[in-house]
């Protein structure tokens, strides 16, 4: 069995981590990965805090086992929703788009393992000198909000310029994904799209169907004129959006266009109005099947393929 860093760090039976996917990453999906031996992540994104408290509770009824909170930074709602994680003791809080140091010491002085999501060696520097435990290096063949470089190219300069684990995220779905990350200096991996497909996953049908039916191209990004790039399937509403973002609409417009789309997306499948955040490994994704099932899946793969690495040796 695979077992790294990361598994002694945080107690986790694999070095599998779930994408703390907004409106979809709930309690009950964050359970569900870390009772299969994963780190399970709940996603504020801009819920406020009793959100993200109900979502803590209903993992702890269903666990015992480690799981973690994503915080987005840029959220109205961050700083209560830190206040929250630190009293409700969650094992791990993952952040994105900011700088974490200003919580840091509310985190870890509460026992919480900080492990922040970074898109370049500059941040990862940074977080390291606050004090995170791990970092997340994720590319741009991700879902959601994406930088420029690929997971190939990132995740090797992030494990040479930071002294820390390194989680590798981004375009991993299978066990293939899993051993290339590992060759390239990561000692765990993190997941979201492949989790899309899980039983758990709360998402509507008419998501899942997409997601499971998709095709090598089936994404794009929009969002690069607002300085906020945006992974997504391809869909009605993202070919709109991206014809307003260069034909002529003002940003006003675009952020009125983007409000409550990832909502209609993960609860009503509004293929019109809505964003179906995915990454390009969602052609990957072939079936709906349990949380555990996923994780223990990936890791079965990865180890033939890392145990026979050395054939390319003489």
């Amino acid at each position: 069995m695979i077992r790294s860093e990361i598994c002694r760090l945080l107690g986790i039976r694999y070095p599998v981590f779930q994408g703390g996917m907004a409106w979809v990453a709930d309690g009950r999906l964050a359970a569900a990965v870390s009772e299969g031996g994963g780190l399970g992540i709940i996603a504020a994104g801009n819920a406020p805090g009793d959100y993200v408290r109900e979502q803590i509770r209903i993992a702890k009824s269903l666990t015992d086992k480690p799981f973690g909170v994503n915080i987005m930074l840029l959220s109205p709602h961050a700083d209560e929703v830190a206040q929250v994680t630190a009293e409700e003791k969650v094992a791990v809080v993952t952040t994105g788009a900011g700088n974490p140091s200003k919580y840091m010491e509310l985190w870890t002085s509460n026992g919480i393992k900080v492990i922040p999501v970074v898109a370049s060696v500059a941040m990862a520097k940074l977080v390291t000198k606050a004090g995170a435990s791990a970092v997340i290096a994720e590319g741009g063949e991700s879902g959601g909000h994406v930088g420029e470089l690929t997971t190939m190219v990132l995740v090797p300069q992030i494990c040479d310029a930071a002294p820390l684990p390194v989680i590798a995220a981004g375009g991993i779905a299978d066990g293939r994904g899993v051993a290339a990350a590992f060759m390239l200096g990561a000692c765990a991996v993190q997941m979201g799209t492949r989790f899309l497909s899980a039983e758990e996953c709360n998402i509507h049908p008419v998501y899942k169907e997409k997601i499971v039916k998709a095709t090598d191209l089936c994404t794009m990004v929009t969002g690069k004129r607002l300085g906020h790039p945006v992974r997504s399937l391809r869909t009605p509403f993202a070919r709109n959006y991206l014809k307003a973002e260069y034909g002529g609409a003002s940003d006003e417009e675009l952020e009125e266009m983007g409000v409550g789309s990832v909502r209609l997306a993960v609860q009503e499948g509004d293929l019109e109005k809505g964003t179906f955040l995915a990454g390009q490994a969602a052609a990957m994704v072939k079936r709906i099947q349990p949380a555990a099932e996923i994780v223990k899946e990936v890791m079965e793969e990865a180890e033939p393929l890392l145990m026979r690495a050395s054939q390319w040796v003489e």
